[in-house]
């Protein structure tokens, strides 16, 4: 197995602007069919690569090349903003979690799960937009390519009716120039443990997140839109986000993780005892149930709705997972990131 290419000793900045070389595209296999896609645009494979790891253009294309057929570009805002200061991927060791609120251990050594603390960073908006065009025109056919937007709250409107459509406005404006730039489609961030304001939680209130999402099917007309969203517990709160969403969306993306607190090898709380979102193999079979239960639920509300399983995904059988629970596609970050050739590897053991 090869090292990871991001360099966790390195800040994001660095390790946007140090992607790795470019590498030759090979010839994939159709892993079994030939009428793959995400919410209807023709792909070559189910495999896909979250937001996290594709930091710009070169990061998308290299990842591209290795096998991975659906890109996801990381998330953006109409405005830049700074990471977190590091760590912002910390290997932990935890059994696998169900419910937001453990408490997980750090390990000195690369396993399987890490916490994630980036805090949703961007780079300024003419950056990107010239970025993702840049990243269509290189994208070989057969390729799809989705940027991941989320809104930024102005801090000085204190009405929350007007924050909320601030926030719901700045939402569609990041997707509007998206789709402007090529993405194929947008995947709108409802979802994010690292950070306490309203644009890294929507998914936990069906109603807002019903407004944010109808103004961005306002903005991008019939375009594809998945919303990211984070854990989710019961069927009732499935179905009232199903029912609240769904008449504006083409899409779920899940789990983005689950949140816990960190313990460092110190024994003290790390982050200053916030939760941060635990991504890889523990989070697997939750997220799994997960898209179980949506599929139920979509299908019990006779509506349309893809479904793109994420968490833990280091293996063909645990693909197949996903998609028996009643997933189209599927996103991988945390392993793929340990070890570029995963995507290839699928494909080998699918073969």
């Amino acid at each position: 197995m090869s090292s990871q290419i991001y360099d966790i000793s390195k800040t994001w900045l660095w390790n946007l602007q140090n992607a790795p070389a470019a590498t030759t595209p090979s010839t994939d296999t159709n892993l079994g069919k030939t009428d793959w896609n995400w919410c209807g645009i023709k792909t070559s494979s189910p495999l896909g690569m979250t937001a996290g790891p594709l930091l710009n253009s070169n990061w998308l294309l290299h990842y591209a090349a290795l096998g991975f057929d659906i890109l996801v570009y990381k998330t953006v805002r109409s405005i830049s903003r700074d990471c977190y200061d590091l760590p912002n991927l910390v290997p932990v060791e935890t059994c696998p979690l169900t419910n937001p609120g453990a408490t997980v251990p750090t390990v000195s050594t690369w396993k399987d799960n890490w916490a994630v603390s980036f805090g949703m960073p961007s780079v300024s908006a003419d950056v990107w937009r010239r970025d993702v065009e840049y990243a269509r025109q290189q994208l070989p056919a057969g390729k799809v390519l989705i940027v991941s937007v989320v809104g930024t709250q102005d801090p000085s409107i204190i009405d929350s009716h007007e924050s909320l459509a601030q926030l719901a406005d700045d939402f569609a404006q990041c997707a509007k120039w998206a789709m402007e730039s090529g993405a194929h489609g947008v995947e709108a961030n409802f979802s994010c443990p690292n950070v306490s304001t309203a644009d890294g939680q929507l998914y936990q209130q069906p109603a807002t997140a019903a407004t944010v999402a109808k103004t961005i099917r306002r903005a991008i007309g019939d375009s594809p839109l998945v919303l990211k969203i984070g854990r989710v517990l019961t069927m009732q709160e499935c179905e009232s986000l199903v029912r609240h969403v769904g008449p504006f969306v083409s899409g779920f993306a899940m789990t983005n993780s689950i949140a816990a607190t960190v313990r460092g090898a110190d024994g003290s709380l790390m982050f200053d005892g916030q939760s941060r979102g635990i991504c890889g193999d523990a989070i697997r079979d939750a997220s799994v149930s997960q898209v179980a239960m949506f599929t139920e639920q979509i299908a019990k509300q006779k509506m349309a709705i893809d479904l793109i399983g994420v968490g833990g995904i280091s293996s063909a059988d645990h693909v197949r997972q996903y998609l028996n629970a009643g997933a189209t596609s599927v996103g991988i970050a945390t392993a793929a990131m340990i070890d570029p050739t995963l995507g290839h590897c699928i494909r080998s053991e699918w073969a």
